[in-house]
């Protein structure tokens, strides 16, 4: 009998960002980066271990990795990554988490997130099972290629 590898992988939601009309790259905040960083401490505490840190092209997103990072130390560090735009398809990046055999971090937006979420959970984008709150992570486990949902860590959690 055959056993089954089990990997984990962590979706993030950037963290709380400055509106366009303050500034039209909308970087975070002075509490956007505090709750990531409140988030990154608590799971480097417990003992999270991720190969890589992907984000997208925004620096919002891009920001947020470099938190992460601060606190993880990914093997292969951060990149920025295709698919993770907040209208991206899902599709896309599932297949790089069915293919991953190490534990990947990847950090976006809505509605993107809530829809790769439900997309590997389900198997449908169409019906939002989460919808994260800015700074949160949410654990998925992959055992072959399904995903079930592990945990979701809030900053407030991260606080307690």
């Amino acid at each position: 009998m055959a056993i089954e590898k089990i990997v984990l992988h962590y979706l993030v939601r950037h963290g709380d960002a400055k509106s366009e009309l303050e500034d039209p790259a909308k970087p975070l905040t002075d509490q956007g980066r505090e709750e990531v960083r409140r988030v990154a401490r608590y799971v480097a505490c417990i003992g999270v271990e991720v190969a890589e840190i992907r984000h997208s092209d925004r620096l919002r997103a891009r920001q947020t990795a470099e938190i992460l990072a601060e606190h993880l130390m990914p093997r292969l560090g951060i990149r920025e990554a295709e698919g993770l735009a907040p209208g991206a398809e899902p599709n896309r990046v599932r297949a790089d988490l069915e293919d991953a055999d190490e534990s990947l971090m990847l950090v976006g937006h809505l509605p993107h997130l809530s829809r790769l979420i439900s997309t590997l959970v389900l198997g449908n984008s169409e019906v939002e099972i989460i919808r994260p709150g800015t700074g949160t992570m949410i654990c998925l486990v992959k055992i072959e290629r399904a995903f079930r949902l592990q945990w979701i860590l809030t900053p407030d959690l991260a606080q307690a």
